[in-house]
């Protein structure tokens, strides 16, 4: 049977125009080490079976806590977490792994998407966690995004350009990412990952990428929008504000 994994969902939407690029990252990378790491549900043979050979779910998370993770719903809800029973999730930093019980401590947000706090069954070793921006983003303003894109961290900047006012896009954070002339460099397993200021602190949470796909001599080339416009919408980290008063 062929092995499948199923990356945090994408949104398809077409946004076209064409600006000046912006500048590249701007946080050290020693400054957030170990904030981030890459979240993965194994399915065992019966869950693979139901969902067509998926071996798994891949996604990025950041730590609230030693023990609570922060990151998208819709990559808890395609691992099947709940907040009832605890299942493993394969918890990477760099090169070290391991297996830690989880389960969903709370959801928070009223955008199009939630954020989702995972609840770990133990500290996990070496987390650091992250520092929150209580003020909500300007336009133009640089950021980065700290996400597990191709099993490894990287630091992807880009611009915050600004909040969606209508349908589906209401009060999220629209962001325009990318590393040289690639627009697609956030892309499968980023779902989650942290959206910081230059200051390092984490300002939103990654959610959907948008693209189109584009015939082009008999086949379908998928294409990121044009210079100038979004290309990642996130949900603002301001919706945990509402959790930590309830806590």
């Amino acid at each position: 049977m062929r092995k499948r994994i199923f990356y945090g969902a994408l949104v398809v939407f077409v946004l076209l125009a064409n600006t000046q690029r912006i500048c590249a990252a701007c946080v050290d990378p020693t400054q957030v080490a170990h904030s981030a790491v890459s979240i993965f549900r194994h399915f065992d043979d019966a869950e693979r079976e139901s969902h067509r050979g998926l071996v798994g779910v891949r996604g990025t998370g950041w730590f609230l806590s030693p023990t609570t993770i922060v990151t998208a719903e819709h990559v808890t809800a395609g691992m099947e977490l709940s907040t009832q029973g605890w299942k493993s999730l394969e918890i990477v930093d760099g090169n070290d792994s391991q297996f830690i019980a989880a389960r969903i401590l709370r959801l928070a947000g009223g955008q199009m998407e939630k954020l989702a706090v995972i609840e770990l069954g133990r500290a996990v070793i070496n987390a650091q966690s992250a520092a929150i921006r209580h003020e909500p983003l300007v336009p133009e303003e640089q950021v980065v995004a700290l996400a597990y894109g191709a099993g490894r961290p990287q630091l992807v900047g880009g611009r915050f350009v600004r909040f969606g006012d209508g349908g589906k896009l209401s009060g999220m954070a629209l962001l325009e990412m990318y590393e040289g002339e690639n627009r697609l460099i956030i892309d499968h397993g980023a779902s989650g990952a942290p959206v910081l200021d230059c200051g390092g602190r984490v300002t939103a949470v990654l959610s959907h990428v948008f693209t189109q796909n584009v015939g082009w001599a008999h086949r379908q080339i998928r294409t990121s929008t044009a210079w100038g416009m979004p290309n990642v919408a996130s949900v603002p980290v301001q919706a945990l504000e509402e959790f930590a008063e309830t806590r």
